[in-house]
This record gives C-alpha cells, sequence and structure tokens, in this order.
C-alpha cells in the first residue's frame, strides 16, 4: 500500500487480502497468506497499515434481523420545519433503537432514514409515536422495501 496526494493506493496482494476478509471477517490470516503466497506476519504488517491509513475499520459480525424477528424494512424521507431542526432531530432518531440509518440528503426531504420493524403495526407505531412526535418534523413520507435485491461493499 502507498499513500500519496491522491490517496491510497493498494497493490495487488493488498486487494487478495482485502478480499478474502471482505468475503469472510472470521478467515484465519495463515489460511490467506498461504493462498496469497507471503508470511503471516507480512499479512498482518499489511493489516495494520491498511487500518492505519483509514481504508478498514475494524470487523464486525452482521446479525440477521430477521432472525430477530424484524421482517419489516423501510426508509422513510422526514420533512423538517426548518433546516435548524436537523441536530435535534438527529439526537432524537439516534434514541430509536429501530432506526438503523440515517443521512442528510438533498431534494425533498430533510433526513433520509432506514427502520427495522417487526411487522407493518409496529412500523405504524414507531412512526405514529416515536419519529412523527419528534420537535420540528413536519410530515414523513414511508417506503416499505419488499426484497433487498443486492447488499455489498465498494469493489477493490
Amino acid at each position: 500500500m502507498k499513500v500519496n496526494n491522491k490517496g491510497i493506493f493498494i497493490d495487488g496482494i493488498d486487494k487478495k487480502i482485502l478480499r478474502a476478509l471482505m468475503q469472510d471477517a472470521r478467515t484465519p490470516i495463515l489460511q490467506i497468506a498461504r493462498d496469497v503466497g507471503i508470511s503471516g506476519a507480512a499479512i498482518h504488517q499489511r493489516l495494520r497499515k491498511l487500518d492505519k491509513s483509514g481504508l478498514i475499520a475494524g470487523s464486525k459480525f452482521i446479525i440477521d434481523p430477521k432472525v430477530m424477528g424484524y421482517t419489516t424494512m423501510a426508509f422513510v424521507g422526514i420533512y423538517l420545519d426548518k433546516a435548524v431542526s436537523n441536530p435535534e432531530a438527529v439526537k432524537q432518531l439516534k434514541k430509536i433503537p429501530e432506526v438503523i440509518e440515517c443521512h442528510y440528503t438533498t431534494g425533498h426531504w430533510s433526513i433520509f432514514i432506514k427502520i427495522l420493524s417487526k411487522n407493518n403495526e409496529h412500523l405504524m407505531h414507531l412512526l405514529n409515536t416515536e419519529v412523527q412526535s419528534i420537535k420540528g418534523v413536519s410530515r414523513t413520507e414511508t417506503f416499505i422495501s419488499l426484497q433487498q435485491q443486492i447488499d455489498r461493499q465498494i469493489k477493490v
């Protein structure tokens, strides 16, 4: 990996390491080392450099929300009465565990959120009692996801 004023340049070995770990973060380092053809110590060294550069940020386990009973995913566009309401609205949205993403946006909405709920009734309850009761929220527009078709990271 090389860092220059245009950003980070990762070589073929870095790409192989990243692809292996993106496919399964639990892949043993020694297995990656064998597949790539370098030592385990060299893999560790490269991973430390990639982490230090900010290109990678840890690893995580992904919980399947359906197994936990969350079968309805929705995207909600939130209209705020004033732009100055944004920080406070986001602060209140952080208190709702079912809100799993929150974005400031351009276009029609001030804020766009991704929300998981157990079913449509639960979603309606969250919208009516939690989201729409936040000070500054004038209205919402909700889109229910029927099925996720693509779930991936940027290709390396």
